[in-house]
């Protein structure tokens, strides 16, 4: 017998909508979850209520995911590409390194603030979905693999440390931006937003022993 899909599984059954209005539909499911799993938590959220939420029947609902869980692991995704892929460099033009790495911390933080009642959600449940938690994992690997890659960039140009293994100093580095947005906007540590921008970048740039271009 084939499992329900779980919140950790990114790839839905139901196949993408082929139509623009299929399109909106589907958006429109995801944005009246998200409003539901910020008001009501995981566990208690409701496909009901989602649905009325985006003013549909729950049939509707079925058309485009399966299960509360499938539903949820498609906000989850919608909000990791957001994080994962800023394109800072394309959208600004920044071509200095030091000043990119501030740019990304700060669209980061941003969008971890715009973001903070689902990310608090997100490690709610990743303590109670081991499915969910493997996919939180695979998140944070691409996010350190990114990093890493323009670690090794720097260091085969002479401009970074050559002693330092760009994975763990990616995941280091990764992890401590993330921390300091929980302890920030979930925890709700009282920083001014231009001094933790600020004082991240310097941590970077001195953890990487960045040098002039």
């Amino acid at each position: 017998m084939a499992s329900e899909p779980r919140a950790g599984e990114s790839e839905s059954r139901r196949a993408a909508p082929r139509t623009k209005r299929g399109e909106r539909t589907r958006s429109a499911l995801i944005a009246a979850a998200r409003e539901v799993f910020e008001r009501d938590g995981y566990l208690d959220a409701k496909i009901a209520d989602i649905s009325k939420t985006a003013g549909m029947a729950s049939g509707s609902f079925y058309t485009y995911f399966d299960s509360k869980e499938e539903i949820f692991a498609a906000l989850v995704e919608q909000v990791s590409e957001e994080m994962l892929h800023p394109h800072v460099r394309e959208r600004s033009g920044i071509t200095d390194t030091r000043a990119l790495i501030e740019a990304a911390n700060r669209d980061y933080l941003l969008s971890y603030k715009r973001n903070a009642r689902l990310m608090a959600l997100f490690e709610q449940v990743a303590h109670i979905d081991e499915n969910f938690r493997r996919m939180r994992v695979e998140r944070g690997k691409a996010f350190a693999q990114r990093n890493a890659r323009m670690i090794r960039d720097l260091q085969q140009a002479g401009r970074a440390s050559a002693d330092l293994d760009p994975m763990i100093t990616a995941h280091a580095l990764s992890g401590m931006v993330s921390r300091m947005a929980n302890l920030v906007f979930v925890q709700n540590q009282r920083i001014p937003f231009e001094k933790l921008v600020t004082t991240l970048t310097e941590l970077w740039v001195n953890a990487l022993r960045l040098t002039s271009e």
